[in-house]
């Protein structure tokens, strides 16, 4: 009995006997198969399906001998083998960092420009300023002497002639106590502390100095990206006495208030980071005094200050809790109550 031998025609996968190979005993497809979009088919005949096993199924399209030969597998695409090169590393050009300046570098006067909302104060504030100066040595009736503990009020320029009883010390209250430090006649009950009469004799004083020549004014920042901008918030200040002045790592404010026997606000701070001097400017409004810093390096500022050298008031930020210990006795200034 003659072997069979496998018979390799696409589409045939019969086995057959070489013995009784006709022309006519293989049925198959000379071309080749091909997939594509789902279809499946080949590509001699123009029966495709999207059904794998009925691909399979396909009757050939070609009457010939069985071949015992494999076909010739397709040749797969060539890779073009790409030959190994150096890897060159690119690094982004950085600028050079900036050299800190020392915080002894002069400053510079830095002239503002004056908004129209604040041009318009500036004539009626100096005539105000002017009206002050000539009734402030006036003394009105029924103003009281400012010594502490002293009843007497102004009546006239004849009760500069009455005795004087004061006291010089300080309001104290200490653990439901309220004395004088002066003479530490002790009460609990709050109007008798005030009608206590006064432990020593002199003068009247009806118009009494002004010790607080400072103001305190709120003020903030903000940054953007070409920019630190420092905003003080600031009413009835005068724009010609006021004075800014920069260097690249500080910031010194002196803002002068007419109405207020010239008291003044005053902000020094070094700066965290290096500005442009030149390049920065100030805006004067009527209720605030914009101070724009161009930042000389490119970059965020993780804050407006290195260290605060003077300030007259902090900004409003959230600070961690301290425990601070209590005094055991509290001085409490009374000339205002």
């Amino acid at each position: 009995m003659a072997t069979e031998e496998q018979c390799y025609n696409r589409g045939c996968g019969q086995k057959f006997d070489p013995s009784k190979n006709q022309d006519d005993a293989c049925r198959h497809h000379p071309g080749e198969p091909f997939f594509h979009d789902a279809y499946k088919g080949w590509s001699c005949c123009k029966k495709k399906c999207t059904d794998f096993t009925e691909f399979l199924n396909i009757s050939g399209c070609t009457v010939s001998k069985h071949s015992n030969v494999k076909p010739p597998e397709p040749e797969k695409p060539k890779v073009e083998k790409i030959p190994d090169t150096k890897v060159i590393e690119v690094n982004p050009i950085s600028e050079p960092i900036l050299e800190r300046p020392p915080i002894d570098t002069p400053l510079e006067i830095i002239k503002p420009e004056i908004a129209p909302s604040l041009a318009s104060q500036i004539e009626n504030l100096e005539h105000s300023i002017g009206h002050v100066q000539i009734k402030s040595d006036e003394i009105v009736v029924g103003t009281s002497c400012k010594n502490n503990g002293c009843q007497v009020s102004y009546q006239g320029p004849e009760t500069n002639n009455s005795l004087c009883l004061y006291h010089p010390g300080v309001p104290i209250f200490h653990e439901g106590l309220k004395f004088w430090s002066c003479c530490q006649r002790r009460t609990t009950d709050f109007n008798v502390f005030l009608n206590q009469k006064g432990c020593k004799e002199g003068n009247h004083v009806w118009i009494k100095d002004n010790d607080n020549t400072t103001v305190s004014c709120r003020w903030d920042y903000h940054q953007t990206g070409p920019y630190m901008i420092v905003s003080i918030y600031a009413k009835q200040y005068n724009p010609t006495k006021s004075v800014i002045k920069l260097n690249p790592i500080r910031l010194y404010v002196n803002l002068i208030f007419p109405q207020q026997n010239n008291a003044v606000f005053t902000l020094d701070i070094e700066l965290k980071g290096i500005i442009d001097v030149v390049a920065s400017k100030v805006t004067m409004y009527g209720t605030k005094v914009e101070i724009k810093l161009k930042k000389a390096e490119a970059g965020t500022w993780p804050k407006l200050e290195a260290k605060l050298i003077k300030r007259t008031e902090s900004p409003k930020r959230e600070v961690p809790c301290q425990v601070v210990e209590t005094p055991k006795i509290k001085d409490v200034d009374l000339n205002d109550l």
